[in-house]
């Protein structure tokens, strides 16, 4: 007998026990080492199954799915999704979905131990101990910056954002000064003791200024030599939010050239490529994405990816359902036009 299950493609090795329960309600076709997938392998994978659960490696739009007749839904494992073109998977009626709330502590804490290790020159240090040139104690060896009442600048107050703030607020007593595309309430501006800025004054006043926003088109290189320069010479950058928000190479000549004292970057512009101008600055703390790096909210991030393909699928109800759907209204009406088969087969 013919085996009617959907078939579901998983682009690279995630957590197994939260992929697992799948195989008894999908056909899996599960990837067992890190892939490089092309363009034209993704396509290929995507023409024969009705479900995929992705990472950031793989970039999907309209050539992707071309020939995807029968796909109906792809699960991206992140909270970012700037690998989706989310309009062509909307016009194709191709549910998308990421995977937001799970990982915000975490990545709050990553981009909290980045700001830490940059400001206090914690690799520089241990990178300069290793190589033998601590020979004797000194008074003025890697002086670094105060982080304790010191000036938080947060570009981008979403989720993260907030529990950036929440950490330098009432963890370190620092000033916490934000920008973003609305300003938050009131209250929420109270609870985190955080002050809206527009985006020159934080520039300007921030001791440390943490990048948490998406990227879009519009903020391609936002911080760009102009922006660098406006910031205290004093100053650290750290980004965990994406590459593409930072012109590199007018970062590279700020740290080189002391215009700024120090970064640390979690993402890159062409990533999983770092630019040798950054590889070969001491003042800069490179880790390699690792914003959710930790068990717990890896598997969390993966449990919510298979809960989002289970629903689009239609295997546990209205695939309009599905937790957190980035196109749900758009796929779900074009799927109408098209004529296109929905849910449960």
């Amino acid at each position: 007998m013919a085996d009617t299950r959907p078939t579901v493609w998983v682009s690279q090795p995630l957590i197994d026990a939260a992929i697992a329960p799948l195989r008894d309600r999908v056909q899996l076709r599960v990837t067992d080492t890190v892939t490089a997938w092309s363009p034209e392998q993704i396509a290929a994978q995507l023409a024969s199954a009705e479900g995929a659960i992705i990472t950031l490696n793989e970039r999907i739009g309209a050539a992707q799915v071309a020939d995807a007749a029968q796909l109906q839904v792809i699960a991206n494992v992140g909270v970012g999704y700037n690998n989706l073109d989310v309009d062509a998977l909307s016009a194709a009626g191709i549910l998308a979905s990421n995977t937001p709330d799970v990982l915000t502590e975490t990545t709050a804490d990553l981009g909290f131990a980045l700001l830490m290790a940059t400001a206090r020159r914690i690799t520089e240090s241990e990178r300069w101990l290793r190589e033998g040139q601590w020979q004797q104690w000194s008074f003025q060896a890697m002086l670094g910056a105060d982080i304790h009442g010191s000036t938080l600048g947060i570009l981008g107050m979403g989720r993260i954002g907030q529990g950036i703030a929440r950490r330098g607020a009432l963890g370190f007593g620092m000033k916490v000064l934000y920008h973003n595309r609305s300003q938050l309430p009131a209250d929420t501006e109270a609870a985190l003791g955080a002050t809206y800025v527009d985006l020159d004054t934080l520039l300007a006043q921030s001791d440390h200024l943490l990048l948490v926003l998406p990227y879009t088109p519009a903020s391609h290189h936002l911080i760009d030599a102009a922006a660098l320069a406006k910031m205290k010479p004093s100053a650290t950058l750290v980004n965990i939010a994406r590459g593409g928000l930072v012109d590199e190479i007018a970062l590279a000549d700020a740290l080189a050239n002391g215009r700024l004292a120090a970064a640390g970057l979690d993402v890159y512009e062409g990533e999983p490529t770092v630019r040798p101008e950054l590889l070969a600055l001491r003042n800069v703390v490179l880790t390699p994405h690792i914003g959710s790096a930790s068990l717990a909210t890896r598997t969390a991030m993966v449990q919510l990816a298979v809960d989002n393909l289970v629903a689009g699928l239609g295997l546990d109800g209205d695939p309009s359902r599905m937790p957190s759907a980035i196109n749900a209204d758009a796929a779900m009406a074009a799927r109408v036009t098209l004529g296109k088969k929905t849910g449960k087969r």
